[in-house]
């Protein structure tokens, strides 16, 4: 996987934090995001997504991470004001209503229970339900073959779920914290597959320290719109639609799949680029 062109210093985030720190008052720091300073965008990322957000030191990768500043730069803020924030599965909703972010790019599907939260621009990406398994397992090739199989996913995210409800009914589900966890125990033999969206499970059989260890199997079996997060009513997720249209029809879109994941993850087609709608409120 090609390092990502930008880098975000340490330093520079820490002291644009500073900045802002002392250029606002303290009703600021309530105001989830559109009542700021204006002085710094903070933006939720994954850290631990190969090709889609991925944190090495002090330089930040991948395709959500390419998309995060193509927005905020419509938006108005240059490079050296966006901070990356990690942004887990579980925490998305509440960072966003409690104003640890104000806006997320983490391979965040659009969920009709989400919208209720929470406002969505997009979406940017509709990427598919997919499962990782061991390169020389033959034993799997879909979610019909997991009955009696250990399947991890993580925290706060339906795929694992939606497979024992609608596939498996016999499948034994592990919950982590991250995906990076979930490859973990699938390298280490604890489970047996590791379920979520396949631009994400692509991402990480691509990286090189797997290669030749882990393949996806079967056919994507759902739809996983990702959109851009914001905090409900807020005035940046309009412009945020514009952008991401504008990112789809200037190929921006296209540039930045072929930077971060190459070959490893060709989405389907039929739906991407997709028509970008949002849910703003």
């Amino acid at each position: 996987m090609r390092q990502n062109k930008y880098g975000v210093p340490a330093m520079a985030a820490a002291a644009a934090l500073m900045l802002s720190a002392c250029s606002s008052s303290g009703d600021d720091e309530s105001s989830g995001g559109d009542g700021g300073s204006g002085d710094k965008l903070t933006v939720g990322i994954k850290f631990d997504q190969p090709g889609l957000g991925l944190q090495k030191g002090s330089e930040y990768s991948g395709f959500d991470v390419d998309v995060a500043y193509y927005v905020a730069d419509k938006l108005g803020y240059s490079q050296d004001q966006v901070e990356f924030v990690q942004s887990v599965t579980a925490q998305r909703e509440t960072m966003l209503e409690n104003g640890q972010a104000d806006m997320i790019v983490a391979t965040y599907t659009m969920s009709d229970a989400r919208k209720e939260q929470i406002d969505f621009a997009g979406p940017y990406l509709v990427a598919g339900q997919s499962l990782l398994v061991a390169a020389d397992d033959n034993s799997i090739s879909g979610p019909d073959n997991l009955d009696g199989k250990k399947l991890c996913s993580v925290s706060g995210a339906v795929p694992a779920q939606r497979i024992k409800d609608e596939y498996a009914s016999d499948v034994q589900l592990y919950e982590a914290s991250t995906y990076s966890e979930c490859v973990e125990l699938l390298g280490n033999g604890t489970i047996d597959a590791v379920t979520t969206d396949d631009s994400i499970l692509a991402g990480y059989a691509a990286v090189p320290e797997y290669d030749g260890k882990f393949k996806l199997v079967g056919e994507a079996f759902s739809e996983e719109p990702y959109g851009v997060g914001f905090p409900k009513g807020s005035d940046k997720c309009e412009p945020a639609n514009e952008a991401l249209t504008e990112m789809i029809d200037d190929g921006s879109w296209d540039q930045f799949l072929q930077d971060n994941l190459g070959d490893a993850y060709t989405p389907d087609a039929s739906l991407n680029p997709p028509e970008v709608g949002g849910a703003c409120s």
